[in-house]
């Protein structure tokens, strides 16, 4: 559980990036974690307003139950987006989807059947960065996260490169807190993206 002054805080630093890209798009992103996050309704309702939720579940039953508590939660200048799921994002009226690196191939097909589809795909190099019809990527791990054992960090001066040169916004996430944030002050970003940093 984190203290709601500390997402203030968190929610605050995105803020400031996402001012500062002149960016349309959520500061502020929750993505759901079927082990880490134990209420993710209750931690999207918590959100400031215009924030975005990535829904994430293994179980297609899961995300469907997910899929509706979410939409009936959510303010209505709060986005959802559906994880590889293009039916139950249509089907459940959400604004889009969020593609996994594997899958990132793909947007360009959904970009063509849901226009006012807000489209995002997981980075985690430079080159994957480069992919035609996405609205933003989310590149990371920049610190060290429970969500990733093992992996190494990019740390915020690689992430900052690499969003400089990326053609599209970029998110950060991974292991980001309201502590670490403040390393990515200067970095051109949309916003950020966490888990455990914004649960309640």
């Amino acid at each position: 559980m984190t203290d709601k002054l500390a997402r203030v805080k968190l929610a605050r630093a995105a803020a400031a990036l996402n001012a500062r890209s002149g960016s349309a798009l959520p500061a502020l992103v929750l993505m759901t974690d079927d082990e880490r996050l134990i209420d993710p309704v209750a931690a999207a309702r918590a959100l400031p307003p215009r924030s975005m939720v990535i829904l994430r579940a293994r179980q297609d039953s899961r995300r469907a139950e997910l899929a509706s508590e979410l939409r009936s939660a959510l303010s209505a200048d709060t986005k959802l987006l559906i994880a590889n799921d293009a039916d139950l994002a249509a089907h459940t009226g959400a604004d889009g989807i969020h593609l996994s690196e594997a899958r990132a191939h793909e947007a360009s097909h959904w970009r063509a059947a849901h226009p006012g589809w807000i489209i995002t795909a997981a980075a985690h190099s430079r080159a994957a960065t480069h992919i035609s019809a996405v609205d933003a990527v989310f590149v990371g791990p920049v610190f060290e996260t429970r969500s990733h054992p093992g992996t190494v960090a990019l740390g915020a001066t690689q992430l900052d490169l690499i969003a400089r040169q990326s053609p599209v916004p970029v998110y950060a996430i991974g292991g980001i807190t309201a502590d670490n944030a403040q390393q990515l002050a200067d970095a051109k970003l949309v916003g950020l993206a966490a888990i455990g940093a914004l649960t309640v």
